[in-house]
């Protein structure tokens, strides 16, 4: 297993810290925002605890143990270790761990599951994250001035607008304001911590584990709704892992060490030293903290710093969608691309809007940031439960660990993470269904799509023409040949697409040249271009194309026929025309899935983008020939 793509294992001084920099920028806004409302949560939420030094001090040792045990040593010292050739994220870990099941298809599938199953937690988690940090960020405003509140909610609307209208500019030119603007933001939650530390430095002994676990035993009725608050702490660490294929593991690790993990403890615990002087404090501990002058600045900033994190989130929407697809779980959808140089920078309409009309749904339903923060804890441990379940296998079976050390190491990581899910299971009645709707409704809609995907390719299989006999009746009974290149899409290399047979019956001819190009796709991030096309010559002039494709690589049919001239197969464009098969799919009753799965099945067949736009085929160049298909 590498360790870090982009030679990041290399990177030393000057481009380290350029590198940590622009981690800090995208990969720590989610984390970092949590200061907002994660003490406000525990003591002025919809389930508050009693202001008191015992709860102060145990509440402020379970948020640093939380981070130091889940962020600190699960996912910086061990999950981030698990990359697939430098790519991390929850499709990386799947792609990983179906690597090792090979050959074990009841395996495969259980995997196959729970990877979804975390990857529906995530579109879950992306969108809360939006609608609680911005809206957090804009209620300083009714701190600063009382007379403001009603406009919190459209302030918070606009903003949200804003962000989701700009992405299909592109974040190239945002994204370097990014770094700075978060080492701003690390930079005040450090001094904000500090100057109430100083008041109250006694606060620190709260860095002593006993304090959180005298905590949980003395209040055996409270301690597991106050574990629910404290994961709000830690919400955002997956980011560490998901975004590490853009900066490598050692500029994520040293930024979070050296900078995030210090600013954060410090505010923090300067928001438990405030309230410990003042238990009224305890309504908005963050903004409470800064001096009368600086509450408008710190709410602009904070605005900026929510704004920048829920960019990461949707950025995060726009990878994992395109990872899906590519990995067969999602149809395929318009995918755009905002910048010339970074393939990673894509835009994804039907995600950005159906996020955004999410988001909106959620600050108009819970209108405040304490009745969001019940929603947003459940997706979260959800997604670190299947995190840890996942790179369990991956250690087993990659790093040779064996069942036996793996599970001691995650399951001391599960036992954390298990309690903070059924702490947050205890917040369904109060927010926690609507990420576990969300979740469920992406899952089956995910599931349904791999299925429908299988049956498809059965039923097709069934009407399969081997294609080396087809070539031998062809020697026998050659139609008449027309000039120029015919490009058939076939999805299985040793059979006959179908468009080409529909191509034969109606038309009656074939061009003078047919390539039958099939797609394939690995579950490994890049496939380098010297693997891309694999080029066979066969009989009567048909050449077999195949394409290889990463589950991160940018599919262009085209761009992959123009390396087949090394192969002394070279493409005119005006010359050359592509088939494409287009199904009609009928669905059924008795058939191999539910009926109402095959109806959710045909109406995301129908509405999936064309296979044309996703491979980037020239539209004027391309014949559809369209087929039946009875599920």
């Amino acid at each position: 297993m590498s360790s870090g793509q982009h030679g990041t294992g290399e990177l030393t001084g000057q481009r380290l810290a350029v590198m940590a920099l622009a981690a800090l920028g995208v990969v720590y806004g989610d984390i970092g925002t949590s200061p907002l409302y994660a003490v406000k949560e525990v003591f002025a939420g919809n389930h508050p605890i009693a202001v008191n030094e015992a709860n102060i001090f145990g509440s402020l040792s379970l948020f640093f143990w939380a981070l130091i045990i889940v962020v600190s040593i699960k996912y910086v010292m061990f999950i981030m270790r698990a990359d697939n050739r430098g790519e991390g994220g929850i499709m990386a870990l799947i792609a990983l761990a179906l690597q090792d099941a090979k050959n074990k298809p009841r395996q495969m599938k259980m995997i196959m599951i729970v990877g979804i199953l975390g990857a529906a937690m995530f579109y879950g988690d992306g969108m809360v994250t939006p609608a609680i940090s911005v809206l957090s960020a804009v209620e300083g405003l009714e701190i600063a001035t009382p007379a403001l509140k009603p406009f919190v909610i459209p302030v918070t609307l606009v903003v949200l607008f804003g962000l989701f209208y700009v992405q299909r500019q592109g974040t190239a030119v945002v994204g370097t304001a990014f770094g700075p603007v978060m080492l701003v933001w690390f930079s005040v939650l450090a001094m904000l911590g500090l100057l109430n530390i100083v008041e109250h430095p006694a606060i620190l002994a709260a860095l002593n584990p006993f304090y959180g676990i005298e905590f949980l035993l003395e209040n055996k009725s409270t301690s597991l709704m106050a574990m629910g608050n404290v994961v709000l702490a830690v919400t955002g660490a997956e980011a560490l892992y998901a975004d590490m294929g853009h900066f490598g593991r050692k500029p994520i690790s040293r930024a979070w060490f050296f900078f995030v993990l210090p600013a954060l403890v410090l505010n923090y615990f300067g928001q438990g030293a405030l309230i410990l002087g003042d238990p009224a404090t305890a309504v908005n501990p963050f903004f409470l903290s800064a001096p009368d002058w600086a509450l408008y600045p710190l709410v602009g900033l904070a605005t900026v710093a929510t704004v920048i994190a829920s960019q990461a989130v949707i950025s995060g929407a726009f990878s994992v969608t395109r990872q899906a697809m590519q990995l067969g779980f999602v149809p395929r959808m318009e995918v755009q691309h905002t910048s010339d140089r970074e393939a990673g920078q894509i835009y994804l309409p039907a995600v950005n809007w159906g996020l955004m009309v999410a988001v909106m749904i959620l600050v108009l339903g819970f209108k405040s940031s304490n009745n969001l923060a019940a929603a947003y804890g459940i997706a979260v441990t959800g997604d670190m439960v299947i995190t840890s379940i996942l790179a369990t296998v991956v250690v087993a079976r990659s790093w040779k660990w064996g069942w036996g050390r793996a599970i001691a190491l995650f399951s001391c990581f599960l036992v954390v993470e298990l309690i903070f899910l059924a702490a947050n299971v205890l917040k369904i009645p109060d927010g926690g269904w609507f990420p576990l709707i969300a979740g469920m409704v992406v899952f089956v809609l995910m599931t349904t799509w791999k299925r429908g995907r299988q049956l498809l390719a059965e039923r097709l299989k069934g009407e399969r023409l081997e294609l080396s006999l087809f070539l031998e009746s062809l020697a026998m009974s050659m139609p008449t040949r027309v000039a120029g290149t015919a490009v058939f899409l076939n999805a299985d290399p040793s059979g006959v697409p179908h468009a080409m047979l529909h191509n034969l019956m109606h038309n009656k001819v074939l061009h003078e040249r047919v390539v039958l190009v099939s797609v394939q796709f690995f579950d490994v991030p890049y496939v380098p271009d010297i693997d891309r096309v694999e080029v066979k010559p066969l009989r009567e002039n048909f050449w077999s194309v195949v394409v290889q494709y990463g589950f991160k690589d940018d599919p262009n049919i085209p761009a992959a026929l123009a390396l087949c001239a090394d192969a002394g197969v070279e493409f005119n464009p005006l010359d050359t025309s592509y088939f494409i098969g287009r199904e009609t799919l009928i669905p059924r009753l008795n058939s191999d899935m539910a009926f109402w799965r095959e109806k959710i099945f045909v109406a995301m067949f129908r509405n999936g983008g064309s296979a044309t736009a996703f491979f980037q085929i020239p539209s004027n160049r391309v014949v559809e020939l369209g087929t039946q298909v009875v599920l």
